[in-house]
């Protein structure tokens, strides 16, 4: 049961890998969508947990049955997924409807966490049976009985095998193993497990025999896997040139006639024979009084570096995030715009644009940011107030900064005001002016000197240099700042109350995931949900509701000791939820990283879950009769770690440090650590019938996290900040420590 114990939390961890990352693609790299699917697996995983409880006797062969199943659904789960938008009669490049997007997130994940929470009640109990049930004990000088094996020491070992699990898909990812290959080796992953362990429970169980087949058919499947994932993308991209899974998402490249096109997890982000680039960099360029040095942060391969390169004798650099879409574009797209990467006046960089903005010594006359939309973290810490001041170090005098943000010509809804004024106000607080120019796409533009909104001269500045251009013509930058929708535009900014992005208080968050949903739900559009500096006391009265929810669920848990330990166990879940998607969040904002380092910052986790778990156990023995026994003590000093957890990270918040992989996988061991110690605690009170407390632990520390990933990713970061989704784990553990 060791064995079985490490593959469930192995696979189980491999698996979210690969089908988060599936879904992800799936639904065009919806940040909301990525979040309901996490709290959906853990709500199914806790079903199925529950499901077990009323299940006939676990049997060694039954455990083994169900790593069958598992072995089944990983590769299906990934042919679903990608045949969705087919099956259900989608129109290529659309949003399905959202309630048939709910439909596939349910036939994905409810039978794959089903049979995870189900293998890990059933080898969780058959590891507490397989050891004598009870040893005798001296305890100041009468018998004690305590049970050799433990509901924390399964779940130590679950966590041990998570742990692996996260090493093994950050060596993947590294590696570049598709997405998959990781699928087929998951499945293979579970059969090994049956076959190691011998699981027919008789000579007429077929288990092994039944595994030994599928194993097989998985291996056979792993030989021919490259040209299956080939066909499973031509679903949705009949004109596939390639496509290649890349630590950012994945990257995919079509072509029809002589034109390209590059999709970013299904989103297209850009084609061969578009103009966008001339709008954001020409118009940007005839605001600069001279040109020497221009840096590129993303779009360079969209065509941002080949329209700069125009100025003449202007020094280019080209910063680029994703080494698979410039190993790609080496490969497949027309020479013409990839030679200008390599000439002497461009250099090109692959690297995190805002570690370069940091670490360059160099000067810029203009910078432009071509980065996708700030609707995820990874695109949302390229329009943060921390980076345009980043971004003004490096500008000369009277340098020149612009972005580009997709936009509507003629109305903006409140999402899209709240949304665009975040991140213009962002630029205020940093450059002396500021200006929005209309369109369907808003190109943004800042200067620490003031800027000219004559169009007639910025467009004789651009036919005196002598750019040859299709779309941006001197006429068009003149009737740019001509028209009424340049006055309208700088009035609804003035007029929208609204705090600044930052890296701390990501506002762009909550308006794209509200613009996302508006676009099934239009009667939302005008739904007042709020600014993120809003005075009316929102904040405050959901902490005290919340606070006061736990402390009553505190209260009542105290009378029976079964519902005390459900209580502490979705505690742990919540509070341990909330911090870990505050400091991967974090995390992403600084470093740019996350996709590639994420199986590092959840081995972290998955490390502390391990040592908690087994650790706790050890040091809760103590003698009934004593009023402030060793347990209860160790309890409190466990809540009192998630008080000092807290606080550190508002610390860490509020005094700015750099934060990186080492510091925050450590603030990650800890939070796993103290997650596992409260589950083992409560799974140790009262000492008694261990194998009834799987099922109901297990789930309510599923549940708490599934709790705590919608409310923190959802509501407490986009809306209050960092710092306050901190503040409220403070506040309900506080309130928690009632129940110890």
């Amino acid at each position: 049961m060791i064995l079985y114990l490490l593959s469930v939390g192995f696979v189980s961890i491999l698996a979210q890998v690969v089908v988060l990352r599936e879904l992800n693609v799936a639904f065009f790299g919806v940040e909301l969508i990525y979040i309901l699917a996490i709290a959906g697996w853990l709500l199914s995983t806790a079903i199925g947990a529950l499901v077990g409880s009323r299940a006939r006797p676990a049997t060694r062969s039954g455990v083994g049955r169900l790593f069958v199943a598992f072995s089944l659904l990983m590769p299906a789960d990934v042919v679903f997924i990608r045949s969705l938008r087919a099956v259900s009669g989608g129109i290529p490049g659309t949003f399905l409807p959202f309630g048939v997007q709910l439909l596939g997130l349910a036939v994905v994940l409810a039978p794959m966490g089903v049979v995870l929470g189900l293998l890990f009640r059933r080898a969780a109990t058959l590891y507490i049976s397989d050891a004598d049930p009870l040893t005798l004990g001296p305890t100041n000088g009468r018998a004690a009985h305590k049970p050799t094996r433990t509901l924390a020491g399964a779940y130590a070992i679950e966590s041990a095998g998570g742990l692996l699990g996260g090493l093994v898909s950050t060596v993947f990812l590294a590696l570049g193993l598709q997405n998959f290959a990781i699928a087929v080796f998951c499945s293979a992953a579970a059969l090994v497990a049956v076959l190691a362990t011998g699981a027919a429970a008789s000579a007429r169980d077929r288990t092994r025999q039944i595994a030994f087949a599928v194993l097989v058919l998985v291996i056979v499947l792993a030989a021919v896997s490259s040209r299956v994932d080939r066909s499973l993308t031509r679903i949705n991209h009949p004109t596939l040139v390639a496509s290649r899974d890349s630590p950012y998402g994945r990257i995919t490249l079509t072509r029809q006639g002589g034109q390209f096109v590059v999709y970013e997890n299904d989103a297209i982000a850009f084609e061969t024979q578009s103009v966008a680039a001339e709008e954001l960099v020409h118009v940007a360029a005839v605001n600069a009084p001279s040109l020497a040095r221009i840096l590129v942060l993303g779009g360079g391969i969209e065509g941002a570096a080949a329209e700069a390169g125009k100025y003449g004798a202007v020094r280019v650099d080209v910063v680029e995030l994703n080494p698979v879409l410039v190993s790609l574009a080496k490969e497949h797209l027309p020479p013409a715009g990839w030679a200008m990467l390599t000439e002497g006046s461009m250099t090109l960089f692959t690297t995190d644009p805002r570690r370069f903005v940091k670490n360059t010594g160099a000067r810029y006359d203009l910078i432009l940011i071509g980065a996708p939309d700030p609707a995820s973290g990874q695109a949302n810490r390229f329009f943060t107030r921390e980076f345009f001041e980043e971004c003004e170090r490096i500008l000369s005098p009277g340098g020149v900064i612009a972005l580009r943000l997709r936009s509507s010509e003629n109305v903006w809804t409140p999402f899209l005001a709240h949304r665009n004024s975040s991140i213009v106000k962002a630029l205020m607080e940093v450059f002396a002016d500021v200006v929005v120019l209309p369109g369907v796409t808003n190109v943004v533009i800042g200067s620490g000197a003031p800027l000219s909104r004559d169009g007639a001269l910025l467009g004789a500045r651009l036919r005196d240099r002598g750019v040859a251009t299709r779309l941006v013509t001197p006429e068009y930058i003149e009737y740019l700042y001509t028209n009424d929708r340049f006055g309208e535009i700088a009035r609804r900014i003035s007029d929208t109350r609204i705090a600044s992005n930052t890296d701390a208080r990501p506002v762009c968050y909550k308006y794209s995931s509200m613009m996302w949903l508006s676009k099934f739900f239009p009667g939302i559009i005008t739904a007042d949900v709020g600014s993120s500096d809003d005075p009316s006391g929102r904040g405050a009265v959901f902490f005290v509701v919340c606070a006061a929810g736990a402390a009553a669920a505190a209260v009542i848990s105290r009378r029976r000791a079964g519902f005390q330990r459900v209580f502490l166990a979705g505690y742990a879940g919540f509070a341990g939820m909330v911090l870990e998607t505050a400091m991967i969040l974090h995390y992403q904002v600084r470093s740019g990283v996350l996709y590639q380092n994420l199986g590092i910052l959840l081995t972290a986790f998955m490390a502390g879950l391990t040592l908690g778990a087994a650790a706790i156990p050890r040091v809760t023995r103590s003698r009934p009769e004593k009023l402030l026994s060793s347990k209860r003590i160790c309890g409190t000093c466990l809540l009192g770690g998630f008080l000092v957890l807290a606080l550190a990270f508002v610390g860490l918040l509020r005094a700015g440090y750099p934060t990186g992989l080492l510091a925050v996988s450590a603030l990650l061991f800890f939070c796993g650590f103290l997650v596992a110690g409260v589950f083992a605690y409560a799974s140790l009170l009262g000492l008694g019938g261990q194998k009834a407390m799987v099922g109901p632990l297990y789930a309510a520390d599923l549940i708490g996290g599934c709790t705590g990933c919608v409310l923190g990713s959802l509501f407490l970061i986009p809306f209050l900040g960092m710092e306050q989704a901190a503040g409220l784990t403070l506040l309900v553990t506080l309130v928690a420590l009632l129940a110890v």
